[in-house]
């Protein structure tokens, strides 16, 4: 029984121990520069497509779907999250969400040169008969017109790759990529912004669907669980109750 209980709390120190090697840092979900540079690659991309579009929405971004983002990068999991397909579940208030997911090194991230990823797939897709001949979903919930909020988060994750493998995940309302549906309408940019819009950069800008808005009370489900906090003082409680 007592080797047992050493055993165990040997396993204990040595697995705080490993934990306690920092990971490489992420930004958060409340780092502002974080928020703006994913925030500005998105309208950047938005504003340039071609053929061009006559409502493209300004996007702004958005603590709900932010934390949504988080809870499933936090899973590790290279795969949509499932709440997307279930009313109200992403989100306190959009009905249904979209989602955008980048894979690779954190050496070679930026939120843009991930949005510029998503983006690069407009070469697969034709405009005219709603078609892709290779992937494009990425690409075209990035343009989606109606789509105006975003959220994004970055979670380091070695069990998809390295040590540095890094997920992005950004999830947006309301949702885009309906089926048989274009993202946008082709015509002259902001030609069809709606009533109290601004056209800024080709987008239609409006400072009422831009307000920040918090969510205090409200939590995505399937937020991964915490790893064991190995503080100083639990690593002497461990070491202690080796003797």
């Amino acid at each position: 029984m007592i080797l047992g209980k050493k055993l165990s709390c040997l396993w204990t120190l040595g697995l705080c121990l490993v934990a306690s090697k920092s990971p490489p840092k992420v930004p958060s979900i409340t780092n502002q520069t974080f928020i703006d540079e994913a925030v500005k690659a998105h309208n950047e991309a938005r504003g340039r497509v071609q053929p061009t579009a006559a409502s493209m929405k300004h996007m702004s971004w958005d603590e709900g779907l932010a934390k949504t983002a988080k809870a499933w990068a936090n899973k590790c999991k290279f795969g949509h999250n499932p709440c997307l397909s279930k009313s109200h579940q992403c989100h306190p208030t959009f009905q249904f969400v979209g989602e955008n997911i980048w894979l690779g090194a954190l050496i070679i991230f930026t939120p843009k040169s991930a949005v510029d990823f998503w983006y690069n797939e407009t070469e697969f897709y034709d405009f005219n008969h709603l078609s892709c001949s290779k992937t494009c979903g990425h690409y075209t919930q990035v343009v989606w017109a109606n789509s105006y909020k975003v959220g994004c988060a970055i979670t380091i994750c070695p069990k998809l790759g390295r040590s540095d493998t890094a997920i992005f995940v950004c999830d947006y309302g309301p949702t885009g990529n309906y089926p048989n549906m274009p993202p946008y309408t082709n015509g002259t940019p902001c030609s069809m912004c709606e009533e109290g819009d601004t056209c800024i950069k080709k987008l239609c800008q409006n400072k009422e669907r831009d307000k920040t808005r918090t969510y205090p009370n409200w939590n995505p489900p399937g937020i991964a669980p915490q790893l064991i906090a190995c503080t100083p003082l639990y690593l002497i409680s461990v070491f202690l109750r080796l003797f």
